[in-house]
């Protein structure tokens, strides 16, 4: 069986992101049946459908990279009951020009990272409903919010509970079998 390739979309650009500690653990988690890459969103320009018609190469590249992926996995925070800007940026540049949409047809999940108890519930549930738009079909059980992010790491960036390392493994490998099914 070939390695799927999933790209991984985090939502926050803080150096020290809670939600790319938890990406680059469910990474190291993750079965051989996936191969995992942080595709960096941060560059990109805001989306202008003037630019459809000549894209700037950072849409030309970021857009090639979601063409070529077989599945996507979004690790983001919670920003005002929605979805952070650069991400909500993000699927706008790589669904255009308009029946060019490069997400269509391929499997996702959704971890939600955030530093109060409630772990990012609305943001896990707005992005699913842009990605039903979207034609990527999401994954619905297990669903994860991570919660209290403040307290998982140490210095090093290394998951402190074991409970939460076998949270994330079971989570990954869930998600390994949903984009088997595709």
């Amino acid at each position: 069986m070939s390695k799927k390739k999933i790209a991984v979309l985090v939502g926050s650009l803080r150096k020290e992101s809670f939600n790319k500690k938890v990406a680059h653990q469910l990474i190291s988690l993750a079965p051989d049946s996936l191969e995992l890459e942080i595709v960096e969103i941060g560059h990109l320009q805001h989306y202008n459908e003037d630019f459809d018609q000549n894209s700037p190469s950072e849409y030309v590249n970021f857009r090639e990279k979601i063409k070529s992926a077989d599945g996507f996995l979004f690790v983001t925070p919670e920003y005002n009951r929605s979805i952070p800007g650069v991400l909500k940026n993000a699927l706008d540049i790589a669904s255009r020009p308009y029946g060019q949409n490069m997400w269509s047809g391929k499997p996702g999940a959704v971890v939600s990272v955030s530093i109060s108890s409630i772990g990012g519930f609305g943001v896990n549930h707005i992005l699913r409903q842009s990605m039903v738009f979207l034609n990527v079909p999401m994954m619905q059980q297990p669903e994860a919010y991570v919660g209290n992010a403040y307290s998982l790491f140490d210095e090093n960036g290394n998951l402190l509970s074991d409970d939460t390392r076998n949270f994330l493994k079971n989570y990954i490998d869930a998600y390994a079998a949903w984009v088997n099914k595709f």
